[in-house]
Parts: C-alpha cells; sequence; structure tokens
C-alpha cells in the first residue's frame, strides 16, 4: 500500500543504522496512530524477559509465541498495550477496537476468556513510542527511519530478534542491501 500521505498510520517505522544506541537501535516500529498531533507505535522486535501471563494473569494462553511482553518504547513503560489480529470481515469483537487492516487493540481489563476465541494473534507491549506534532516526520526527513509498507505477520512475528533485517530484506529497492549492515561498523 505505497502512500504519499503525510500519515503514516499502518506503516512500519525501520531505523537507520545512524540510530546506533538507545531503545530504537535496530528497532522496527508499527506506527498505530498519526495525525498532526503527533504520532504513536509500538516497537515489534524487543521482546522483554517478563511472561505475559506474570504480568497479566490469564492473558498468556492468547499471546502468540513468545508469549513475552515487548518492550513498546520509551513512553509510558508501566502501561500496557495489547495488540491482536482480528480474522475475517466481521465487526469488531467486544473489547477490540479496531485500527487499520485486520489489527485492532484489546482491552486488556476485559475477561481474557471473552477475547480469546475472537482474535487469532495477541501482542502485549510495556509502553509505546510517541511523536509529537511534525517530530517523527522531521525524523523521517533526517534520515532517522526507513518508511516501509508492513505485512499483516510482522506483529506477530516468532522470531522478533531477525526482524529487522528481514523486514529490510523483503524490500525491492536498495534498502535490502541495508539488512547486512555490520552490527558494529568498526569490524567492517
Amino acid at each position: 500500500m505505497p502512500t504519499t500521505s503525510r500519515f503514516h498510520a499502518g506503516r512500519l517505522l525501520v531505523a537507520t543504522p545512524q540510530i546506533g544506541e538507545g531503545v530504537f537501535r535496530r528497532s522496527v516500529v508499527l506506527v498505530l496512530h498519526h495525525d498532526e498531533r503527533g504520532a504513536q507505535g509500538v516497537v515489534l522486535n524487543q521482546p522483554l524477559s517478563a511472561d505475559v501471563d506474570a504480568v497479566l494473569p490469564g492473558w498468556g494462553a492468547v499471546a502468540t509465541r513468545p508469549a513475552s511482553v515487548f518492550r513498546g518504547g520509551p513512553v509510558e513503560t508501566d502501561s500496557a498495550i495489547g495488540l491482536v489480529t482480528v480474522p475475517g470481515d466481521d465487526p469488531e469483537p467486544l473489547g477490540v477496537k479496531h485500527l487499520f487492516g485486520g489489527l485492532g487493540l484489546v482491552d486488556l481489563d476485559a475477561p481474557p476468556a471473552l477475547v480469546a476465541p475472537e482474535v487469532a494473534g495477541m501482542r502485549v507491549f510495556a509502553g509505546y513510542a510517541g511523536w509529537s506534532g511534525e517530530q517523527l516526520e522531521g525524523e523521517i526527513a533526517r534520515g532517522d527511519w526507513y518508511l516501509v509498507d508492513h505485512e499483516p505477520r510482522d506483529a506477530f512475528s516468532p522470531e522478533p530478534s531477525g526482524m529487522w533485517e528481514q523486514v529490510l530484506l523483503r524490500q525491492s529497492d536498495g534498502l535490502r542491501l541495508v539488512a547486512s549492515f555490520p552490527d558494529d561498523p568498526s569490524m567492517n
């Protein structure tokens, strides 16, 4: 879904090699919302050591493997966001707010047994990535992020640690070459 829109909800931000440290180093961020007031998203490829069930009892059985909480970003890290995939074109199930495509946000206060039969995948994120108005656009223009289309499986990848390379390798332009950029450029 290539777009010339200035808003990027539903697309991926892939960190460029110039982001050499911090929470966004080699990160892949799914943009959940973007408008003139700012943008929010979640980092898809940073699982934490905490099991979902230990943090949110009952949700571990619903979570896609690996069933650990993921670092969603540096904002409000004491809060949790549940991202789900809803199969089919049915209206959004109880406890789910549709975002785009087959993705939605789940109300983590809802009983897991009520939501589980309605969703096909789920990830829990501690915190989120956030940008104020025009901040994300400035970071993209500065070259901090590659902006690419997402695929439905990205949010629920069973191999999140290799996602940065995987997303870059599937690009048809010169971005696929960036996937081989060394982790430590001084070792090149």
